[in-house]
């Protein structure tokens, strides 16, 4: 091509701050506060800028595109892929002898969904290294975790009017030349649930079958590819196969429920449960086991093993990716995030676990915030599992459980059995319980902190005969039926203070478990363990969980029984359950619409989702109602999606001006910024809701003709909402644009309210199209900082404020730096001393190339309170560095300068500033207060004078409603 097209030219992604680079310092056992550098090495990976395979659209001399088009897979074995994959190691290698790195130092390389390597590197080689030309990104190697009855019915799969049936003629064609890439901890392959396809033939691909030191592994028409990933990229592998095979299930049950095959009798510890099968049981599967089994029964991988299993998957041609693995809850530029990235744009759906801390009250912890891939939370289904405790005074309680019968048995508290020292025995955790009090006796355990199936593996391991799991007072209202390999049964919180009231009162107490019932209920609700929201990254400006799907006592495949070697299936829980119906899912849709974007088969199963349980009440999460913040769009409704009308499409630019907005790249960013509310998503969010703000959308008609769709709009309470043009027509193909206005009238500050936009067809041939509405309510939106310069002068600071009256304004400083001369020799470094006083509001430090000899210095921040803790990092290219610190601890604190250059020495100026709660009469606003109306911009003048042109000064400007601060902005002056 000869140049650079725009497109590609977007594709250097370097985060927004250098802090992914572990420290390359660490505090001396021996002399604290003394800070002395880690010669230590560990795994980084490192992304160059270059395009991987799988999103290369051409302008390197010689070498043509790679990308597939739409519809299509990559083709890594291709010519042109090998001609590209040499000249991205070349890029490699050279970014390895720029970095004064030796070349045997490179443990692994990607180049399909990612380019780059992983290399064994100290904290310093790794911090040179991403100031290396052509590196991005640079990330320590990290440990990931798996995040741990049949629902095809539930689902609506099954049956004359399911989806099988009437998307696909059967469930024989249901899938049929898909690939569901599983990114695990391996599979059973003798399990029936991958028995090899009847009259199936090879899909496109590439995959490759690695059966390491496992001669009984086969790969088949079912299973098409199997690849593992060990101690070469950092795993404990000492209690695992070395091979593809699944130690662990979890890997086989998140397989089994994406596409296991139908029809497979499933029985669990002598209980016959009936007919099972995968969401596309037609559908092949490959494997990456990147998760190991470990010594307490979990799975776990590093993330350098993660990404090369994501590699490998996109260069095999996979079409969809199953991660059930624990995620960042802050980050979208992560290493695996990163290279789904790639993935998606290559033509990928992905499907993530939204993670399982949702026992944490209070606390927002949903994973996997990327826009890019869809993250999926967890609610049950309509099979439940009735049992009864009856006691020995004659009181029956009915709870959920399998394991019976068992008569009568003696029953203890577990805070009455426990072993000695041990702590909260009432919530039966991992050795606390004693053997010689619990042996033959059924035990009741307290739910909270551990993980049931922990609880009662504790109660077996002792002796136990039975377990009775109860809700407390306050805390998680549902209850789970769980096969444990013994009979247990789990009551509510009402009924669990009755039966441990009795047992306390009753020496000889007794209770009998009933034999289990399965039954009907009503589904779905949120599981409790279900992480939701907001998205932290993006401060809400995003929402995530995407969608919800079954996730509770999940029926399906797991490992084989290493003692008799029979096919075994279990019914587990978690987001690690959810996920894999959807990428199921996600494969049907896109065999049914082949040339549809990842986002598009997204957006037809969100905006097709529902919000209300099978008697047509609000789904809940326990006793409150549920919101988008724990379901997303709501539960996914396969059928409905098949017929979603319009999509809310997007792409790679789209993507990265996203992370643009929300702060987490640097480059490449657009020039206007884009608010990241604006996204074109299939769900509307602003996390800080000042007053009014306008949100704009674009929908793609992706039904059979054109259409005239209607807005119905359902306000978020206390707030209005327009919708303009309230009518779009949209041509077969074509596209319409609109604008959402969201104004607060008596929405309380702080707190989320929900809404939703439905798009209602003209025809009821398709479906209407609902994307919720998440906002919260905000006093004030404000820049963060403003900068100015001379020894007199003013700058504008835009205000918006969420209130309507007097807006009123105070000031801080301008205060004048504290000046430390430096002195840094190369190749040791120079700690600077301060304190920080109590009340301080804002810390700051800084550097500035005009003022220091060398090509490029670092600042690092340790707080000693007594010992010394890093706590912030400056390491950008050059020698312009900051780190700003609001409301910081006060104490003791060491600034820390290295010089990454090759100058011998330098000497320079380090600018710190203690900002406090006083003006100094030399920083006025004007006017000080003025009348605003809520969500109206506005702005005011800051004003200086009398500085000393050879200083440098900070100030903030608070923004108050009445006396109470609303917001404010920093004031930098630089005579």
């Amino acid at each position: 091509m000869g140049q650079t097209s725009p497109r590609r030219g977007v594709r250097t992604i370097a985060l927004a701050a250098a802090v992914t680079v572990a420290s390359p310092l660490a505090l001396s056992a021996t002399a604290a506060p003394e800070l002395q550098l880690d010669q230590s090495r560990k795994t980084y990976i490192v992304q160059l800028d270059a395009d991987p395979i799988a999103t290369y659209e051409g302008g390197t001399a010689g070498i043509p595109a790679t990308k597939p088009a739409p519809g299509e897979k990559v083709k890594a074995g291709s010519a042109n892929a090998k001609k590209y994959e040499a000249h991205l190691r070349n890029g490699q290698a050279k970014a390895l002898k720029n970095a004064g790195v030796k070349a045997d130092r490179k443990t692994y390389e990607y180049t399909v969904a990612l380019n780059g390597f992983t290399a064994e590197l100290t904290a310093a080689e790794a911090a040179r290294m991403s100031k290396t030309q052509g590196v991005v990104n640079v990330w320590e190697d990290e440990v990931r975790y798996a995040d741990t009855v049949t629902t095809p019915d539930y689902l609506g799969m099954t049956g004359k009017d399911g989806v099988w049936k009437t998307q696909f003629g059967n469930d024989v064609n249901a899938g049929k030349g898909m690939v569901v890439g599983v990114i695990d901890t391996g599979i059973d392959p003798e399990n029936p649930s991958f028995a090899p396809l009847s009259r199936a033939t090879m899909p496109k691909g590439d995959f490759v079958c690695d059966t390491g030191d496992d001669a009984a592994f086969e790969c088949s028409t079912k299973i098409v590819g199997a690849r593992w990933y060990g101690a070469e990229h950092g795993n404990n592998v000492a209690l695992d196969y070395l091979s593809p095979r699944d130690r662990n299930g979890h890997g086989s049950h998140t397989a089994g429920t994406a596409a296991g095959n139908n029809g497979v009798a499933m029985e669990v510890q002598g209980n016959d449960l009936g007919i099972g099968s995968g969401m596309a049981p037609a559908a092949h599967v490959a494997v990456y086991k990147a998760l190991w089994q470990t010594a307490t029964g979990g799975g776990s991988g590093t993330t350098a093993g993660l990404v090369a299993a994501i590699d490998d998957a996109v260069a095999d041609g996979v079409d969809v990716i199953n991660y059930s693995v624990s995620g960042s809850s802050t980050s979208v530029v992560g290493p695996d995030e990163i290279a789904f990235l790639f993935a998606a744009d290559a033509g990928i759906f992905v499907s993530t676990s939204a993670g399982n801390s949702g026992d944490t009250v209070g606390v927002s912890s949903v994973a996997h915030n990327a826009p890019w891939t869809m993250t999926v939370a967890a609610s049950t289904h309509d099979r439940g599992a009735v049992n009864t405790l009856t006691l020995g005074n004659g009181a029956t309680y009915e709870g959920v459980g399998y394991g019976g019968p068992l008569a009568a048995t003696p029953m203890v508290l577990a805070a009455s059995v426990a072993a000695s020292g041990a702590v909260s025995p009432q919530l039966c955790g991992t050795g606390t319980l004693d053997d010689t009090k619990v042996t033959g006796k059924i035990v009741i355990c307290d739910r909270g902190e551990h993980a049931l199936v922990d609880k009662a593996a504790e109660v077996k391991a002792s002796g136990g005969a039975g377990m009775v799991l109860v809700n407390l007072p306050g805390g998680a209202a549902n209850q789970n039926a769980i096969l444990y390999g013994m009979p247990a049964t789990h009551l509510t919180a009402a009924d669990g203070t009755a039966v441990k009231a009795y047992v306390a009162a009753n020496p000889s107490a007794t209770g009998a478990i009933s034999a289990t019932t399965t039954v009907k209920v009503p589904a779905p609700s949120m599981a409790s363990f279900s992480s939701y929201g907001p998205a932290l990254a993006g401060g809400g400006d995003l929402l995530k969980p995407d969608i919800t799907a079954p996730g509770a006592d999940v029926l399906a495949a797991v490992n084989e029984d290493p003692e008799s070697g029979d096919s075994q299936y279990d019914m587990l829980s978690g987001t690690s359950m959810s996920a894999p119906h959807v990428a199921g899912l996600g494969a049907l849709l896109k065999q049914k619409n082949p040339t549809w974007s990842p986002m598009a088969v997204k957006s037809a199963m969100m905006t097709t989702a529902r919000q209300t349980d099978d008697a047509g009440q609000p789904i809940k999460r326990g006793t409150a109602v549920a919101t988008p913040l724990n379901y997303g769009a709501g539960e996914v409704q396969p059928l409905e999606s098949y017929s979603p009308g319009l999509v809310y499409d997007s792409g790679w630019n789209d993507w990265l001006a996203y992370a643009c907005g929300i702060g987490q790249l640097a480059a490449p960013c657009p020039a206007t910024p884009v608010d990241a509310s604006d996204l074109n998503y299939p769900s509307i969010a602003v996390g800080d809701l000042a007053g009014k703000q306008t949100v704009t959308r674009t929908v793609t008609n992706v039904g059979q003709g054109p259409m005239t769709y209607t807005a119905k709009v359902e306000a978020p309470a206390g707030t209005t909402v327009t919708v303009s043009p309230s009518t779009i027509k949209v041509p077969a193909k074509g596209k319409a644009t609109f604008e959402v206005t969201i104004t607060r009238t008596s929405a309380a500050l702080g707190q989320y309210t929900f809404g939703a936009l439905t798009w209602q067809p003209a025809s009821t041939k398709v479906q209407p199209v609902r994307s919720p509405i998440a906002v919260r309510p905000v006093a004030l939106a404000a820049a963060a900082e403003v900068a100015g310069s001379d020894v007199s002068g003013s700058v504008t600071l835009p205000v918006t404020p969420g209130f309507t009256g007097t807006l009123n304004t105070d000031v801080d400083g301008l205060l004048a730096s504290t000046v430390s001369s430096v002195a840094v020799q190369n190749p040791a470094n120079a700690q600077t001393p301060f304190t920080v006083a109590a009340g301080t509001k804002v810390l700051r430090l800084a550097s500035y190339g005009s003022e220091v000899d060398a090509e490029d210095i670092d600042l690092y921040l340790f707080h000693c309170a007594p010992g010394c803790r890093q706590i912030a990092l400056s390491g950008k290219d050059g020698s312009d560095e900051m780190i700003t610190l609001r409301n910081p601890a006060a104490g003791n604190y060491i600034a820390l300068t290295d010089l990454w250059s090759n100058e011998p020495s330098v000497t320079y100026p380090l600018h710190v500033w203690r900002l406090g709660d006083t003006a100094a009469g030399n920083l006025t606003v004007s006017p000080s207060s003025v009348a605003v109306t809520q969500g109206t911009p506005t702005a005011v003048t800051a004003q200086w004078n009398g500085l000393d042109a050879t200083k440098r000064y900070l100030g903030q400007v608070n923004f108050l409603e009445g006396s109470t601060v609303a917001g404010s902005t920093l004031v930098t002056v630089n005579p």
